[in-house]
């Protein structure tokens, strides 16, 4: 099981996070989030963190040019895309790194409701590499704590790529949401924190202990 600690704003949670056993690294650089942080800030400590650290740029209807800044200045491992970006949007990212030879890997996010929120993914099956699930709230593009269905998320596998389970996971739900989904991943923003700023570095632990086992 892998595990996604999700809107990181400083060394001091990513390091720890990282040694807890977290496989990606969540950075938000999306304004309009209590989790945002810059590429400036960010640029000043993650050379700091180990290497093998999957790092991963949380985007939200950003231009493509921006997004290639982004990676080009942090080395960034990933991008999560959690807007209303369009498959051809997607496949143009990814070609943009291609050329480049810059292997970086794209997970889309989506916002699930109900049954009506799944087919949309069927038409990024082949721009995508993984898909992010989170819960549905109005004027909120994610972090909410908020928990869908679990059975969709089970039902999202038909589409055949690797699931990002996200939504309301917290400690002490998380055995429940492996054991009920298998997905690929489990992602945690305000399960695990203090505040959005700020990561409760025990409950990061517990989480990432109770996800693996």
């Amino acid at each position: 099981m892998k595990v996604k600690i999700c809107g990181i704003t400083n060394k001091d949670d990513a390091v720890w996070a990282i040694n807890y056993g977290a496989d990606f690294i969540g950075l938000n650089f999306y304004k309009e989030s209590p989790r945002h942080i810059s590429l400036s800030n960010v640029a000043q400590w993650i050379a700091q963190i180990p290497s093998f650290a999957q790092t991963v740029g949380i985007f939200v209807n950003e231009t493509k040019e921006n997004i290639v800044k982004a990676v080009d200045k942090l080395g960034l491992k990933g991008l999560q895309l959690h807007g209303d970006e369009s498959p051809q949007f997607v496949k143009e990212l990814k070609a943009a790194f291609q050329v480049q030879n810059r292997p970086i890997f794209i997970i889309k996010a989506f916002r699930i409701h109900d049954e009506s929120s799944l087919p949309q993914l069927e038409s990024f099956g082949k721009a995508a590499d993984y898909f992010l699930l989170d819960s549905m709230v109005p004027g909120e593009v994610g972090g909410t704590g908020a928990r869908f269905k679990w059975d969709l998320a089970v039902e999202a596998k038909k589409f055949g790529k690797p699931i990002f389970l996200a939504g309301g996971l917290n400690p002490e739900n998380i055995r429940e949401a492996v054991k009920k989904v298998a997905p690929f991943a489990v992602d945690v923003a305000s399960g695990v924190e203090k505040s959005p700023k700020r990561k409760d570095l025990l409950k990061v632990q517990e989480f990432i202990t109770r996800a693996k086992k």
